[in-house]
């Protein structure tokens, strides 16, 4: 859905966004229930472990990567299960979460309540491009699209972080 603003060979050599630390598992994609009937192995073959959660009155997915660390360490990465370390994302469009469609963008309850479409700061790549393009793809229609999806699936609605701007 980005692919206008970041280039599928900048995302795919950079996969920052398909590992995660122990202190952002919150950040792990939201899946709808489906989604782990569907997919109950990795594309190894090895057994997904899921927990099933609820936020906003509906329920989804997430893998559970809490038995992915080797250490404590707070900034130890593990892997999506669905990453291939030459490949990529092995999902194929259809099924890939929405969380992963949009990144680096994340809708977002604000303190008071409001929903807005805020930008992961962390991603490398987008880093690079300019605030005001991805101001404008929101704008194009993506936005509409988020707002759509998220109010359909109100489990994908996340809280806002402190230093995630706003679009």
């Amino acid at each position: 859905m980005l692919h206008e603003v970041l280039s599928k060979e900048a995302c795919a050599a950079c996969r920052f966004c398909c590992a995660f630390r122990r202190k952002s598992l919150w950040e792990v994609p939201r899946m709808p229930l489906e989604f782990l009937e569907k997919y109950p192995k990795d594309f190894k073959g090895h057994e997904i472990k899921y927990l099933v959660q609820e936020k906003n009155g509906s329920k989804f997915v997430i893998t559970d990567l809490r038995e992915n660390y080797q250490t404590a360490d707070p900034e130890e990465e593990a892997a999506c299960p669905f990453l291939d370390s030459k490949k990529g994302c092995v999902l194929p469009e259809e099924d890939k979460p929405f969380d992963c469609k949009i990144w680096p963008l994340r809708y977002m309850r604000m303190e008071d309540g409001e929903k807005k479409i805020c930008l992961t700061p962390t991603c490398p790549e987008v880093n690079q491009v300019p605030l005001s393009r991805m101001k404008k793809r929101v704008e194009d229609g993506l936005g509409e699209k988020i707002i759509e999806y998220a109010e359909k699936n109100p489990y994908m609605i996340k809280e806002y972080k402190d230093g995630f701007p706003i679009l």
